[in-house]
């Protein structure tokens, strides 16, 4: 499995409504789509709930297959995003953990952490802690999908979660740093 997403900074004067029309219209485009486990439409905007310090639309696919992200961005629906707002920047993690329950449509807001992995760490033991950290999120409230993957170009490793509702996290957490709070506008499933 293999986790992708493209991060578009849109201008801080931006009207999120766009992003949010894009989606109720577009966001079906990639129900069923060929090798997709999930892709959740994200958005979060300067100022609201998820407490962002960027207007975004950033969507979070986990792919089953390589064949099926290639096909995807080798295909219309990216050359139509490419169209609307540039070329943006694709990154990608290998999986390490990767779960989710029935009732991924419920999801609205999403949590995404991205941290540097430490030179010469122990990358066995970092996956081993990651996925039982991965595993066991699944019984904290309203986690819908976990998911920990790495990155060996750069050394990062992502966390990533799909919220039925927003996450209690500290407010000193929300928008700062390594963690992005996102609100949910569609999810495909493959």
């Amino acid at each position: 499995m293999i986790a992708m997403q493209y991060n578009l900074v849109l201008p801080a004067d931006y009207d999120m409504g766009i992003i949010e029309r894009r989606i109720a219209e577009r966001g079906h485009a990639t129900d069923g789509f060929p090798g997709l486990a999930f892709k959740a439409y994200l958005h979060a905007g300067k100022g609201d709930e998820t407490s962002s310090a960027d207007n975004v639309y950033a969507p979070f696919y986990l792919w089953h297959t390589v064949d099926g992200m290639n096909d995807f961005l080798c295909g219309p629906g990216f050359v139509g995003l490419t169209q609307s707002f540039g070329w943006p920047a694709v990154q990608r993690w290998n999986v390490w953990h990767a779960e989710h329950g029935s009732a991924l449509d419920q999801a609205r807001y999403a949590t995404r952490e991205i941290l540097p992995i430490q030179p010469h760490a122990d990358l066995g033991a970092l996956r081993r802690a990651e996925i039982e950290r991965s595993s066991a999120s699944m019984a904290d409230r309203g986690v819908l999908a976990s998911l920990a993957g790495f990155e060996p170009a750069d050394w990062s490793l992502v966390r990533f979660r799909l919220w039925s509702g927003m996450p209690g996290l500290p407010e000193d957490e929300r928008g700062h740093g390594r963690l992005q709070i996102y609100r949910v506008g569609h999810v495909s499933l493959g």
